[in-house]
């Protein structure tokens, strides 16, 4: 087990805190350290970031194209389960068929 001097462990936990778009695996690799050992360095350190949504970003309605692509990709999605149960009954039917 690798002994971290304690500025090292105190600098790598600065630089997660001070990254809001990093996670704890992209400074560790960043860093050459397992991604555990910096997690417990940030729990004892007590650092916290506000979990889900990083940016601090205030809730707007979606724009109308926002809403227009959201629609958009639930008719796709329905459009492709639609075409695989086609897919599946046109297979089956093909082997009832079949002599």
């Amino acid at each position: 087990m690798k002994n971290y001097p304690p500025e090292f462990k105190a600098d790598a936990v600065a630089l997660y805190e001070s990254r809001p778009e990093a996670t704890i695996r992209s400074v560790a690799a960043g860093l050459g350290i397992n991604p555990e050992t910096l997690r417990n360095w940030v729990r004892a350190a007590g650092a916290s970031r506000p979990r889900g949504r990083r940016t601090q970003e205030p809730a707007q309605p979606p724009a109308p194209l926002e809403a227009e692509n959201a629609a958009l990709r639930k008719k796709v999605r329905e459009l492709e389960e639609e075409r695989e149960i086609l897919r599946k009954a046109a297979k089956y039917f093909a082997g009832e068929t079949r002599w």
